[in-house]
Parts: structure tokens; sequence; C-alpha cells
């Protein structure tokens, strides 16, 4: 089974539900914005990515937010996973998981076949 994290209003998001679709696979759709992952489910995404939070964060959004951005470092790793926790517009989308743990940010059609395989 895949998952995928998404923002329907997101061009890149409705692109790799079009590819899932076109491939069969089945998919559960996570509305992440309406549901926004806890800490430990980005700290398991992150794990899977091998990415730190600050690499998954849309930075740009953050000011419209209202939201500081701490430094890119260990000592903030922890804050930048609340922030994203509780503002989940700051987490870069899609981001999909195949039931083997591959795990990507469908962003192109390389990532999003790469997991669509894995699934």
């Amino acid at each position: 089974m895949i998952e995928i994290w998404l923002n329907p209003a997101c061009s890149k998001c409705r692109t790799a539900v079009s590819e899932l679709d076109a491939s069969g696979k089945e998919y559960v759709v996570r509305r992440y914005l309406d549901t926004p992952p806890t800490v430990a489910e980005l700290e398991d995404v992150l794990a899977r990515l091998g990415l730190e939070p600050w690499d998954i964060a849309r930075t740009a959004d953050a000011a419209g937010l209202g939201v500081e951005l701490p430094a890119k470092d260990e000592d903030h790793r922890h804050t930048w996973l609340e922030l994203m926790s509780d503002h989940p517009k700051l987490i870069q989308r899609p981001i999909i998981t195949a039931s083997d743990g591959t795990t990507v940010v469908g962003r192109d059609p390389e990532s999003v076949a790469r997991v669509i395989d894995a699934g």
C-alpha cells in the first residue's frame, strides 16, 4: 500500500495523484493540512528519506505563517519538527511512502515512479 501526504490545491500533488491513478496501485490519501503529522511521524519520514527537517521545509512560507525559523542545526532540530507539526504548511509536498518503506518527496515524475515501483 502507498500513502501520499498531499494538499489538494498543490499542482505537484495533483500530478502525483494522477500518476498513482494511472499506475493502478492502491493508495491512501492523507490531507496533511487537515491531519498534521506528529513529531514522531515526521521523524519516521525523515529517517526514511535520509534528510533533516529543514531539507523538507517550505521556508519561503514561514513569514506568511508568522513563523520565525530557527537555525538549521542539530540543537534546533526538535524545534523544526514541532514547528512543522504545528504549521504543516511548512512541509514540502507531496510526500509518498510505499509499504516497503521507500519514501520520496514526489515533486518530479522520477521520484513518484520510484515509489510506485516499490509499492
